[in-house]
């Protein structure tokens, strides 16, 4: 189920009333059941894969907390780390991995290849079950105890599929704390996932079709005019498709009484990819600091072991993303511009600066981000070669674009730049409710004015 379509709304209906319906001993079951439900509705065959994955981080978090010697600690740390770790290379990398060792062998790239399937979200609640048994083996978190908190935490369907990556600590802040059905907070969570949908279906997937005509056709379209064309409209769909799908995900939460944290703030007003990497999919950003580069060494072993680890960290964050060389390019572009910043002026890169040079370093560091995304979104390096090549080159046409699609440019414009400062949501859920209608009304009118589609487009995160 897509958060865009019929099926799932009305699946989220029956979820929100039972869960309403029922005493609150009943209503972490409730969550629960319908969390796989969720999940099965994929593809039921991973149900026992992630239920696994969730016993082992279970016992073995608890199994830490209850011995004192470091050694056996760190053995139940290694275990959980290396199921976890063992099943996401599995599944994400193998094919990767066989096509590397068949071309080294000298033999076809498809040799030692398997029919693998992704499973749903793995590398999401891979990530969520790691910080978690780290965090109780770092003495930052108590274990939990009762097995279905725990395996709640890791399969809540709003953000099983695409993040944002919580804490324990966030997840259970409020856990049996849960307002009344009718709230400010609903109100909000209402808002929050009709902002969510007209991201995705009124502004992402129009921008997708620009982007898609470009890169699947890429000989059709020379020159500047039609690259920045298409590379711009997938800046601005992945930018709308995810941080529409962590705006469901955030509202969702709210009207089953969780608190998720913001996973963007405006990032193409980012002044360096430094601010950049503080604005864009802030819940990976803090797990590949707090588990990644901190434990490499972070800045504490001079400069040429944090450029060191800055690199490892990006390059493993690309990776990430998809078993892919362009993957692991985009990460390293990312880590040697922070290498970069650093080797020119940590404190330069982030104090905001003079309000005149401000547009000129947003532009510029735009740019920048954009050049990027053109590895993260081509099929092929060569693909990427090319593209970045007529980006630069001074011939060819612009991409057509529908008049109407003007209008979804302003829109994008103005909510990807000035989105937080206008704080809408929070000033409507507490302001007289014919404005909070008004809105409601609003969003749903742009998604079915020019977002309907006869068949749903999946989130671009979701193949992650």
């Amino acid at each position: 189920m897509l958060f865009n379509t019929p099926q799932f709304f009305l699946f989220l209906l029956v979820t929100i009333g039972l869960f309403y319906v029922s005493p609150k001993p009943l209503r972490r079951w409730i969550l629960l059941a319908a969390s796989y439900f969720f999940y099965m509705s994929w593809n039921w065959r991973f149900a026992p894969l992630l239920l696994s994955l969730t016993a082992i981080d279970y016992f073995a978090a608890i199994w830490m907390e209850g011995v004192e010697s470091p050694g056996r600690r760190k053995l139940f740390l290694v275990l959980s780390l290396a199921a976890n770790l063992g099943f996401l290379g599995f599944f994400k990398y193998y094919n990767f991995l066989a096509g590397m060792l068949a071309e080294v062998m000298g033999k076809d790239a498809h040799a030692f290849a398997l029919m693998i399937v992704l499973p749903l979200g793995i590398s999401f609640h891979t990530f969520q079950s790691i910080s978690y048994v780290v965090d109780v083996y770092r003495g930052e978190q108590k274990a939990i105890r009762d097995p279905i908190d725990y395996a709640l935490f890791i399969a809540f369907f709003p953000q099983l599929v695409a993040g944002p990556i919580v804490r324990a600590r966030e997840f259970f802040a409020d856990y049996y704390q849960w307002a009344p059905p009718v709230s400010e907070e609903k109100l909000r969570g209402v808002l929050w996932i009709l902002l969510g949908l007209a991201k995705k279906m009124a502004l992402a997937d129009q921008f997708a079709q620009i982007a898609d005509s470009y890169f699947m056709n890429l000989a059709a379209h020379p020159g500047a005019p039609a690259a920045w064309s298409g590379v711009g409209a997938f800046a601005m769909q992945i930018f709308f498709d995810f941080s529409g799908y962590t705006d469901m995900a955030i509202g969702m939460a709210l009207l089953l009484g969780f608190h998720f944290p913001t996973n963007f703030r405006r990032p193409y007003l980012a002044f360096s990819i430094t601010d950049f990497w503080h604005r864009w999919h802030i819940s990976l950003s803090r797990w590949l600091r707090d588990y990644l580069y901190i434990p490499l060494g972070g800045n504490r072993y001079g400069s040429l072991m944090t450029y060191r680890n800055l690199m490892l960290t990006m390059l493993l964050g690309g990776l990430w993303h998809g078993a892919s060389w362009n993957f692991v390019i985009w990460g390293g572009y990312h880590g040697a511009l922070l290498g970069l910043e650093r080797v020119f002026g940590r404190k330069h890169f982030q104090e905001q600066p003079h309000w005149l040079v401000y547009p000129f370093r947003a532009m510029f560091t735009f740019v920048l981000v954009c050049l990027g995304w053109v590895f993260f979104r081509a099929a092929t390096f060569h693909d990427s070669v090319y593209v970045i090549q007529q980006m630069f080159s001074w011939h060819g046409k612009g991409i057509l674009i529908p008049a109407w699609l003007g209008c979804v440019v302003a829109v994008s414009l103005v909510i990807a730049l000035f989105e937080e400062k206008f704080e809408w949501i929070e000033r409507l859920a507490h302001g007289p409710s014919w404005a909070y209608v008004a809105a409601a009304v609003t969003l749903l009118f742009m998604v079915e004015l020019i977002g309907v589609t006869e068949k749903a487009v999946p989130f671009v995160y979701f193949q992650f």
